[in-house]
């Protein structure tokens, strides 16, 4: 607040977050309420796409669809006819012919279902947004502030559905696997899109947040869920590459990688920083150690929430991210020692987004914080 001659005049931060607050107080809760439905509905079906895509990766099931049809690709093959077709432009390309030689094609059809079962539920996300927005834009439920964020929404998904693809491409060309960066940005992508449903959604949440909290403790909270986030964030990527190299099959012991803590094949390759991105070994350590990292930053932010924030609030959302972040780093090791089951794989992989959506919710409710102090005064002023 600033002062000009007696009379307390709001800062350009408290008008700017008064006008983002009125957005959501100004769209009537039985409005609210149909349109939370419609975004938790599609933050689930992320979740699953997710879980499904997994289940892909693992089975090596990625590259059984070599072309991409979005429309007529919703049918799969009906007859023995249809399916020998698709069998037949399968084994034109490098993974049958450098991984699968002589597979059949009752086997072939194994690996179909989980690739056709992904790229259909991704579609129908999209089915599912489409058909109620319309609904709710023609209705004129939509502000403009909140028609600019769900428009954001869909073109962070139809942006998936093209990566998707380059990603599925990339396998198709010399090599019989998908490059692990696109990979990579795919995973991150659906976790874009499960982090601004989510954020929409409470949003639109009444009293899904805004405590007032002093400003030592806003500045505490803020810095820590900050790093906690930069780690979280830079550990999901990590995470991707060790999926796409299939880094995970390389020495399943732990703490110590051929008796070592710093494995001899960490500079591998020529180029000193292409290891830490390339190297499966390295990657894999890069992963190890930044996992260990942030579950050391989330049980050191967590303590001093405890001592230092008197939220309640807040101090339930530390230990239970603690909680999730212990189980979560087990979790890891665990699937590590048994050579990446496809269950325990699914489940790390789930996990994580579990641990994103409880930081990112913790993180809405403190910057929601700042906007009700900010309100509150105004209200004085």
């Amino acid at each position: 607040m600033q002062v000009a001659g007696g009379v307390a005049e709001p800062s350009a931060t408290a008008v700017a977050e008064k006008g983002a607050a009125r957005w959501r107080a100004e769209i009537p809760e039985e409005r609210r309420r149909p349109i939370r439905l419609w975004l938790w509905s599609i933050a689930a079906m992320t979740f699953g796409v997710m879980v499904v895509g997994g289940i892909t990766r693992l089975t090596l099931s990625g590259l059984s669809i070599v072309e991409w049809n979005p429309v007529m690709g919703v049918i799969p093959p009906l007859g023995e006819a249809q399916w020998q077709e698709a069998f037949d432009a399968y084994r034109r390309f490098p993974e049958y012919q450098r991984l699968r030689q002589g597979m059949t094609l009752a086997e072939f059809q194994s690996i179909f279902f989980w690739e056709y079962l992904h790229r259909l539920l991704a579609r129908g996300i999209g089915l599912v947004f489409l058909v109620p927005f319309l609904f709710f834009w023609a209705r004129g439920w939509f502000d403009r502030p909140l028609l600019r964020r769900v428009l954001l929404l869909f073109g962070l998904g139809a942006m998936q559905g093209v990566l998707g693809w380059l990603m599925v491409a990339s396998g198709l060309v010399d090599r019989p696997s998908v490059s692990h960066y696109r990979l990579a940005a795919h995973l991150s992508l659906a976790f874009l899109i499960f982090g601004w449903a989510l954020w929409l959604i409470r949003d639109l949440t009444p009293g899904a947040g805004a405590p007032v909290l002093e400003a030592r403790e806003r500045r505490v909270l803020l810095h820590g869920l900050g790093l906690v986030g930069a780690l979280l964030a830079t550990q999901i990527v990590w995470g991707a590459f060790v999926a796409g190299l299939k880094a995970g099959k390389y020495y399943p012991t732990f703490p110590l990688m051929g008796g070592r803590l710093v494995p001899g094949e960490l500079l591998y390759l020529d180029g000193f920083l292409e290891n830490f991105v390339a190297n499966p070994v390295a990657v894999q350590w890069v992963h190890r150690v930044l996992g260990t990292l942030l579950l050391l930053a989330v049980a050191g932010f967590s303590a001093l929430v405890v001592r230092r924030v008197r939220d309640r609030s807040s101090r339930r959302y530390a230990v239970a991210l603690t909680g999730l972040a212990a189980a979560q780093y087990a979790l890891g090791i665990v699937t590590l020692l048994l050579l990446v089951p496809v269950s325990l794989g699914v489940i790390h992989q789930g996990m994580a987004m579990v641990l994103f959506g409880a930081w990112l919710a913790w993180l809405h409710r403190v910057v929601r914080s700042e906007r009700a102090v900010v309100e509150a005064s105004e209200t004085v002023r």
